[in-house]
């Protein structure tokens, strides 16, 4: 549910920025201009529809939109629709992970098998040895139970149980893909670290994600879909490239994500996360230590903590967030500033994009806002 993409669709694409409220005379004014030039760039990356949130301190939230939410009726994108978040999920299922750790319920480095006695214990895996820490942070050795399908649309209706995926991808070989850190990207563990909440909890990693995240922050647009296959209104549509023709997938059944990809958010939702998160207001000060503390990524220049992607383009300048992209179409872009005080979201509604562009433009905005 996360990988990169080059590739680009030719499409027309149009902008729209949101109004936000004048400020008063005794504070600093706020300049629209990075906003607008970043729109602008954005009509040319070859979406077909993005959703983009930004806040800022001069600013606050600004919602707008670029090229069309629905092609098949010609809905711009407006900048309120309702997309899949998919991997960017990790990011909320770590901080539950630690707000237990931080409530003496989870260690970091306690095994898998402490807690799922016997779940993972084959010739090539060992829960036994293997950390919670490990699964947060992509360092477990753990295959992707997505590697077992050739063709995700056949599965696209199927209800998946998240222990399903995990004895799926025990049957699966070793990655072959790990950095000389250990790390190597599967969604296998966080839907272990679901199965953990719950055996902890009582309850569901989505709903521990409701009433630990969503409800508190009050987040009115954020869901864990289940089995529903439909986005709620307004919706942006995901499209997939066959060929060089685009085609319609916004409908999936997304069960099997669960604590690797399932929630379903608007770019002013995910950005009131993501701001909330850095700035303190979800995990303690040692909890959110240990979230940014980082290995090497498998992309060149970035670093992965527990749930979240370091990024340091400009020397200097250290962002946050996590990306995705669902089997749907839909694809997800963020950054936040250390002190989650600027951020940067994007709701992309096609998997063929100019994903080079989208991350330089995410790079100046976030650096330009006041």
């Amino acid at each position: 549910m996360r990988y990169r993409t080059s590739a680009v669709v030719a499409l027309a694409i149009t902008s729209s920025l949101l109004t936000a409220p004048s400020a008063s005379a005794a504070t600093p004014r706020c300049d629209t201009a990075p906003v607008r030039k970043a729109l602008r760039a954005l009509e040319e990356v070859g979406a077909s529809g993005i959703s983009v949130t930004v806040q800022s301190p001069r600013c606050g939230v600004r919602n707008s939109g670029v090229g069309r939410a629905d092609l098949r009726t010609g809905r711009k994108a407006a900048g309120n629709e309702h997309s899949r978040i998919a991997s960017n999920t990790k990011a909320w299922t770590a901080t539950v992970v630690l707000q237990l750790v931080g409530e003496g319920r989870i260690a970091l480095s306690d095994t898998v098998d402490a807690y799922l006695p016997g779940l993972v214990r084959t010739r090539h895996y060992d829960g036994r040895r293997i950390t919670v820490r490990q699964l947060l942070q992509h360092t477990s050795g753990l295959p992707d139970y997505l590697d077992a399908w050739d063709d995700l649309e056949a599965h696209r209706w199927e209800h998946m149980e998240p222990r399903e995926t995990v004895e799926q991808a025990l049957r699966l070989p070793p990655p072959d893909d790990r950095t000389p850190s250990g790390f190597a990207y599967s969604n296998t563990n966080y839907n272990l670290a679901g199965l953990i909440v719950t055996k902890v909890t009582g309850r569901s990693i989505g709903t521990e994600i409701e009433r630990r995240i969503i409800k508190p922050l009050g987040l009115r647009e954020t869901y864990w879909p289940g089995d529903r296959t439909t986005l709620p209104e307004p919706d942006l549509r995901g499209y997939v490239d066959r060929d060089g023709t685009l085609l319609d997938r916004t409908e999936w059944n997304t069960s099997g994500a669960d604590a690797s990809g399932a929630l379903i958010s608007t770019g002013a939702d995910a950005t009131a996360f993501w701001t909330a998160l850095m700035s303190g207001k979800l995990l303690a000060p040692a909890q959110l230590a240990e979230m940014k503390k980082t290995v090497p990524d498998s992309f060149p220049g970035e670093h992965y903590g527990l749930g979240v992607e370091r990024y340091e383009r400009v020397p200097g300048f250290v962002t946050w967030g996590h990306s995705g992209h669902m089997e749907s179409g839909h694809t997800f872009r963020n950054a936040v500033t250390d002190d989650g005080q600027r951020a940067v979201t994007l709701l992309i509604g096609s998997e063929s994009f100019d994903s080079d562009k989208v991350d330089a433009i995410i790079g100046d905005l976030i650096r330009e806002l006041r």
